[in-house]
This record gives structure tokens, sequence and C-alpha cells, in this order.
């Protein structure tokens, strides 16, 4: 299972954002809701979202590591903002205020895939990011010193 691909799509009033077909496809329901878990980016430029599922090896590969100040930290800045949703019947998630925020998301966002999580951007960021040749040579860099084959 991976999330391939973006799509733009807006985020109404209310801060819903309906999560593509081709993404849904890739979320086990769950009996009592609450499929996904949404959280600020380590780096606060956008939401990473996750199957329960893989939320919760996450939280046990984090409770696993030795204390340490930067724990601490990640602790609080990663689960701190971490809120859990379920797909309404037209297949939204509803964003909180307080993410939305954070990760200053206007009307207009996209939604990325990222293999095993999804991203939400604000949809002017993210062009931003994409255009930036920092971002290029970085990817372009990573591409040519990997160990990878595509």
């Amino acid at each position: 299972m991976s999330f391939l691909g973006n799509y733009n799509h807006n985020m109404d009033a209310k801060g819903r954002v309906s999560i593509p077909i081709q993404f849904r496809r890739f979320i086990p329901e769950i009996k009592d809701g609450n499929e996904l878990v949404v959280t600020l980016s380590v780096e606060g430029d956008c939401l990473w979202v996750y199957c329960w599922k893989d939320w919760k090896m996450i939280e046990q590969q984090i409770r696993e590591k030795k204390f340490s100040k930067q724990k601490y930290h990640f602790i609080h800045r990663f689960i701190g903002n971490a809120h859990e949703c379920s797909l309404d019947g037209m297949g939204r998630i509803l964003i909180s205020p307080v993410l939305r925020a954070k990760a200053e998301l206007n009307k207009n966002v996209v939604l990325v895939g990222a293999l095993e999580k999804f991203e939400i951007w604000d949809q002017a960021r993210y062009e931003a990011l994409t255009a930036d040749e920092d971002s290029r040579t970085l990817a372009q860099e990573f591409y040519e010193t990997e160990v990878i084959s595509i």
C-alpha cells in the first residue's frame, strides 16, 4: 500500500477536506471510526495523515526509544499535535482549527501521496516548494546518491 499522486481540493469553511478515492481505497475501515490520525509535520509546513494501524506502529517505535531531550520535544511536537479523525459519509475529514492554523491552510489545498502517509498542504505553499530550485536539487541529490532503482 502506498499513497501516490497529488490532488487539488477545496477545504470548506468548517475545515472539511474530501479525501481522493485513490487514497480512500487504502484506508481500512475501523468499526468505531477514527480511521486516520492527522498531525503537524515535523517541519511544520504541512499536515501528515496516517492510517490508524500505521500510527499505532509509530507510537510503539517512539515508546521503545530511550528517553532524551530530543524525544521529549518530538513527542510534544508530533504526538501533541495529533488528532484522530474519521471519514464522513461523503469521504471527507474534519481538520481541527488548531492544525489548520499551524499548517497555514487556506481554502485551496493539495493532498500529496507520501508512501505510508499522505500530506495536506496549502496549495500556494506546495507550489512554491515544488518550484523551488533547492527542492529540485535535493531531490536530484537523493536520486543520485541513494541506492534505488527507478
